[in-house]
């Protein structure tokens, strides 16, 4: 029987089609997304999407800046301190962990090695003729401490932090200004501890620039408007720790990594986008020469 124009049509006749997947990440084939770079307009999954001004982008065409018209650097887009989004937020921190695990060994290895890295302001002391320390032209060791550690939970508990406390921070700033605040950080916790310290004590250990990273997760908490209840809770633990007597803890690293973490934090995350890294980079630079001087001044006391 003939149908009459405008009746009821069968399933092929109006053109039905069986459902289709989704297609495949272009890095990772076997997850299904609906997501796709505005660049290249290949298919991205959650992991390998990197937040742009439009959309997302993947991570090929944000590390060669393709398809813009621009050059790389132009096109890329940044951080919430100015930084270039990068495929790896965490490179840097595990280079630094790195580095701590090597002198870590390397230390246990050469039974002269840790003499020759610490932190120390004048040895040995009178009536002998000192040869050794900072006071003596070594200020290499303001910056060798930072990376030594003797017992296995000393450099456990700071590599920890390290770890929990470096990664959304250099996603948050970027590679350099991370590592920026971070040597800073711990320079200025060396600086003041050769200040304040005894001459013959002998202090190592990343907690000054790992301090200086708490301080600086508390402004970028405070600037994003997050509970900063955890953090500050965490903070306050570790300076019971750090004032409880029989500890044994260079308070004095803590303090002043801490005070330069603020600031820089605040620098980083507060500076005005049209001279942001001027701000920025200039922060840093005077904190180093507030490190200077106070390197100096006690220099000068004990000499």
């Amino acid at each position: 029987m003939d149908q009459a124009p405008g009746g009821p049509k069968g399933p092929e006749e109006q053109g039905a089609r069986p459902a289709q997947s989704l297609p495949g990440c272009y890095r990772h084939p076997d997850r299904e997304t609906g997501i796709r770079c505005t660049r290249c307009d290949r298919p991205i999954c959650p992991e390998c999407m990197v937040n742009a001004s439009v959309g997302f982008q993947c991570p090929d065409c944000v590390r060669t800046g393709s398809g813009t018209g621009h050059t790389p650097d132009a096109s890329r887009p940044r951080t919430l301190a100015g930084g270039t989004v990068t495929a790896d937020p965490r490179l840097i921190t595990k280079i630094l962990i790195g580095i701590n695990i090597a002198v870590f060994i390397a230390v246990h290895a050469s039974s002269t090695l840790l003499s020759d890295l610490v932190l120390i302001g004048r040895w040995p002391p009178a009536p002998f003729v000192p040869t050794q320390g900072v006071a003596e032209g070594e200020w290499y060791r303001l910056v060798t401490t930072m990376f030594t550690h003797e017992e296995i939970w000393h450099i456990a508990f700071n590599m920890l932090s390290l770890w929990f406390l470096g990664g959304p921070l250099e996603a948050a700033l970027g590679r350099a200004r991370y590592l920026a605040l971070y040597l800073v950080s711990g320079l200025a916790g060396s600086a003041l501890t050769y200040l304040l310290a005894a001459p013959t004590q002998a202090t190592l250990g990343a907690s000054g620039a790992v301090f200086g990273l708490f301080g600086a997760t508390a402004v970028l908490l405070r600037r994003l408007n997050y509970d900063m209840r955890p953090v500050i809770a965490l903070l306050a633990i570790n300076l019971i720790f750090t004032f409880s007597p029989g500890f044994n803890i260079a308070w004095q690293a803590h303090i002043g990594g801490l005070v330069a973490g603020v600031v820089i934090g605040y620098a980083m995350v507060h500076a005005p986008r049209d001279r942001r890294t001027l701000v920025q980079y200039g922060t840093c630079a005077l904190v180093l020469v507030l490190v200077v001087g106070l390197t100096l001044l006690r220099t000068a006391q004990l000499t």
